[in-house]
């Protein structure tokens, strides 16, 4: 059973839930677990500009076709004004070949996120990427809450039914903490478990 995990971080913080997640896929049996990136669309000129992290540089570039590949895909991305961010919805919209043969149907996907701010958008980020996987045909899985740390009151955290996601911060200084993970950890956890389930 094969379980890709798929992700855009511009500056770490996706890549750090991204590692968790697939983690917790990790430890189910009988899963193999594949941590790819999309493509970036921005010049290194951008990038440089805007601070971008190189922390996922060494992490292999995924294609549009090779998602057929896999049982079960976990996407991650950060949101953009309450949507995924560009790079990634330009991936998936070059899976329309993907769409017209029927590939995706059947498989199980799931999306976690970051933001900026507690309120930035990490439902609507997450939702609006579940419409993308709905078109394909997939089955989605969230967040349940049978993780309790999404009940946490001892901090400020991400975490929905939805999906994992964590706070950046408006400086984007704020790393992952222990609730976001565990919850990232979890949900890649929760969707092996489910795949297998089904298998």
């Amino acid at each position: 059973m094969k379980i890709l995990v798929l992700f855009y971080s511009c500056y770490g913080h996706t890549y750090e839930m991204a590692k968790a997640v697939a983690e917790g896929a990790k430890s189910i049996d009988s899963m193999e677990v594949v941590l790819k990136q999309v493509p970036e669309t921005l010049s290194a000129e951008a990038l440089d500009k805007i601070g971008a992290s190189q922390s996922s540089a060494q992490i292999a570039i995924a294609e549009p076709s090779e998602l057929a590949d896999y049982d079960a895909i976990i996407f991650g991305a950060p949101t953009r004004f309450g949507m995924i961010a560009s790079q990634m919805k330009a991936f998936m919209d070059a899976t329309g070949g993907l769409w017209a043969q029927g590939s995706l149907i059947g498989k199980i996907g799931s999306v976690f996120t970051s933001s900026a701010t507690q309120h930035g958008g990490q439902e609507s980020t997450i939702l609006s990427m579940h419409t993308v996987l709905l078109h394909h045909g997939m089955m989605i899985v969230g967040l349940p809450y049978s993780f309790a740390g999404q009940s946490t009151l001892d901090e400020i955290s991400g975490n929905s039914p939805y999906g994992a996601s964590t706070i950046a911060g408006p400086d984007g200084s704020r790393t992952p903490n222990k609730y976001e993970l565990d919850g990232a950890f979890f949900q890649g956890q929760h969707v092996a478990k489910m795949l297998a389930r089904m298998k």
